[in-house]
């Protein structure tokens, strides 16, 4: 018997509530509190499923400093015609563009964190076959 299992992805961070409202808004989902505040859930199409726990000693992580590694990260697809709508919607509801190597003309993969620190990026989304 296989037994039915699903992911969530879980961001720990000082102020959940404040994060979990960053990616509903940018990913067009809900936020879900139940009874413990200190977990909320960001739920949305496509199988968006993310949650956020609070962490009183949550510190962010320094990459893409060399002396601290990246450990995961949020790769979010978007169409790439809709890639600078992308940017504009994510640095306007707190997000910071992460210094990269190459920073001009159109770039497939830009990179950023959000609010509490964590890395994320718009990708274009490959193309079906």
């Amino acid at each position: 018997m296989t037994v039915k299992k699903t992911s969530v992805l879980v961001l720990d961070c000082a102020e959940p509530l404040e994060l979990a409202e960053f990616y509903a808004s940018l990913l067009g989902a809900e936020t879900r509190i139940a009874d413990d505040p200190d977990f909320v859930e960001i739920i949305g199409h496509a199988g968006v499923h993310l949650a956020i726990r609070r962490d009183l000693g949550h510190a962010p992580p320094s990459w893409p400093r060399p002396e601290d590694s990246q450990q995961a990260h949020l790769r979010i697809l978007v169409a790439s015609d809709d890639m600078d709508e992308a940017e504009r919607e994510a640095v306007g509801l707190g997000a910071r563009p992460v210094d990269a190597k190459e920073n001009s003309g159109p770039r497939e993969v830009r990179i950023y964190s959000d609010p509490a620190g964590h890395s994320f990026s718009l990708a274009v989304s490959p193309s079906p076959r």
